[in-house]
């Protein structure tokens, strides 16, 4: 390829097609696609990666045989051990505590504070982390937190609206649970100090989101994960609760009878194992976007590759909704070295709008995410209205300066520093200029079955945020992912709390769980070199270059 020219941080080639977003931006102001009807949506979902041809296949063994997964995931389901009982010594235990949390962003470091507040004491919990504490898709949630905490919207309201947004797949009761704690998780985040955001009254600033009939999303700027975290970390440090780093679990101990009583942990500097024994565990180790399902770049971060699933699957933990999987509708698609990084929706709640290769505008902005990326998929894909970049990835145009049409000179780098810094590190101006942008994959909708403690179908094992299925259904709204993290770590920490305040015993530490699943493993022929947790994503070699999506 030649080499290009570059105005403003875009190829010449481009500047043509700039222009004609420019010049269609007057009529924009006034006319926008309206929102689609249900037999419209169902039409454009076809497209969607979830149920377009390929990808995924039946999971051969476990709780969830003959369910669907994509493949990657699958694999990890249907993998060997890391290590088993012949290979290390499980009989006493480096660590002894009544609660061990597996996972340091908001939902283990929220659970691990509410285990402290029910009563048990912090030398008697221990969080263990893969990474830092604070390595977490958590702190990379833009948006907001949706809450119904004003007069003119209602917990039935917030309740409809994540039920049509997850096709009616939400599990009910779970879902009852995280729109009921809404409104006390804001406080708590406001008594805890979080920065978020308030009209002059005082009152919080709420704004739309895709799939919402009302106006809740709470956010902090586009900091909302960064700032949420801040004041729950601080929280959890000032009661002294203990923390490891770098020590990922690579499989849970169990007493041979279905009650997981501890974890075996992997030091990722020194190669050394940890024995945790523990009455009551709380998985809250996120999703899988790193496994890169379907070919998509993803906005997550780089230890989100499943390990939870794994772990509570090999263990004999049901899943659900394994089919689903979430992509972002609005992942950067130029320049090459942020493709995949998160736009966050509220760009468009605040006036920005998809627009194609002519200028058009053609999607109501709001849609639901499925059916936003569906739409984004379609224009680029099917009706070939999508911009090239220079190395072959097709998107849309977001018009951000349409941000300050609806609001005035100077919103973005108020209300959008982080976006705004983003795109300016290669002299790209969002405030003049719109930017490109392709789906990426961004949530794990499904995950370990919960009931609306966060108990799993296994004794002993509680689950929090990304890594549980349920409450989200086929399809997550935006605002209910970083309240999932906080209801669900709060309820998982209180309900663990009281199981060990209410005279559970420390069972015996075994790994006797793998023998069964070793067994169906070898009768359907998995290949023995197949191992999980992986642990970290691999990049060497192919894995390295730009990935080509597979689903067109």
């Amino acid at each position: 390829m030649a080499e290009l020219e570059y105005i403003e941080g875009y190829p010449a080639y481009m500047h043509e097609l700039l222009q004609r977003v420019h010049a269609s931006r007057e009529k924009r102001k006034t006319y926008v696609p309206e929102a689609m009807s249900m037999e419209e949506q169902q039409k454009v979902l076809k497209l969607h990666p979830d149920y377009a041809p390929g990808g995924k296949r039946n999971i051969s063994v476990g709780p969830n045989k003959g369910d669907v997964a994509p493949e990657p995931v699958a694999d990890l389901l249907e993998a060997y051990p890391l290590v088993g009982s012949e290979e290390i010594d499980i009989s006493s235990a480096d660590f002894d505590v009544d609660i061990m949390v597996i996972g340091g962003g908001l939902a283990g470091t929220a659970a691990a504070i509410w285990a402290n507040i029910q009563g048990v004491p912090a030398d008697r919990i221990l969080l263990v982390n893969k990474l830092r504490h604070g390595d977490a898709n958590s702190i990379m949630a833009e948006g907001g937190t949706q809450a119904a905490d004003r007069e003119i919207d209602s917990l039935d309201r917030h309740y409809l609206d994540s039920m049509g947004g997850g096709h009616f797949t939400n599990k009910p009761d779970v879902l009852r649970g995280l729109v009921e704690d809404a409104p006390f998780v804001m406080h708590w985040l406001h008594e805890l100090g979080a920065m978020i955001d308030k009209n002059e009254d005082g009152t919080f600033v709420e704004k739309w989101g895709g799939g919402t009939s009302v106006r809740r999303l709470h956010s902090c700027k586009d900091y909302t994960g960064l700032e949420e975290f801040r004041v729950i970390r601080d929280e959890f440090r000032s009661r002294k609760i203990g923390c490891i780093e770098h020590y990922p679990a690579i499989e849970l101990l169990t007493d041979g009878e279905g009650t997981v009583t501890g974890a075996v942990l992997y030091n990722l500097e020194t190669g050394e194992y940890k024995i945790v024994q523990a009455k009551a565990t709380i998985l809250a180790t996120g999703g899988f976007g790193r496994l890169h399902i379907r070919g998509f770049p993803t906005t997550n971060h780089y230890g989100a590759t499943a390990d939870g699933l794994v772990l509570a699957y090999r263990a004999g933990a049901k899943l659900r909704d394994t089919d689903t999987v979430q992509y972002h509708p609005t992942g950067a698609a130029y320049p090459i070295q942020i493709v995949g990084y998160l736009l966050t929706e509220k760009l468009r709640s605040s006036g920005a709008q998809p627009v194609n290769v002519d200028g058009d505008s053609f999607v109501f902005p709001l849609e639901p995410r499925d059916v936003e990326a569906s739409a984004i998929i379609r224009e680029c894909y099917v009706r070939d209205k999508g911009i090239e970049t220079p190395t072959g990835l097709r998107g849309v145009w977001l018009d951000t300066p349409m941000i300050e049409v609806k609001n005035g000179e100077g919103y973005i780098k108020k209300a959008f520093p982080g976006m705004d810094r983003m795109f300016s590190r290669y002299d790209i101006d969002m405030t003049n200029n719109p930017v490109l942008v392709f789906p990426t994959l961004h949530y794990q909708n499904g995950g370990v079955e919960t009931d609306p403690q966060g108990r799993t179908t296994l004794d002993g094992l509680w689950v929090a945020g990304e890594v549980s299925g349920g409450v989200h259904g086929k399809n997550r709204l935006m605002g209910n992912s970083t309240l999932d993290t906080m209801v669900y770590g709060r309820r998982s920490g209180m309900s663990a709390a009281e199981y060990v305040k209410g005279g559970a015993e420390q069972g015996k530490l075994t790994l006797e769980h793998q023998t069964s699943y070793v067994k169906m493993l070898k009768e359907a022929d998995v290949p023995p070199e197949r191992r999980s947790p992986i642990l970290l994503p691999e990049y060497r070699g192919k894995e390295a270059l730009a990935r080509m999506i597979d689903v067109f």
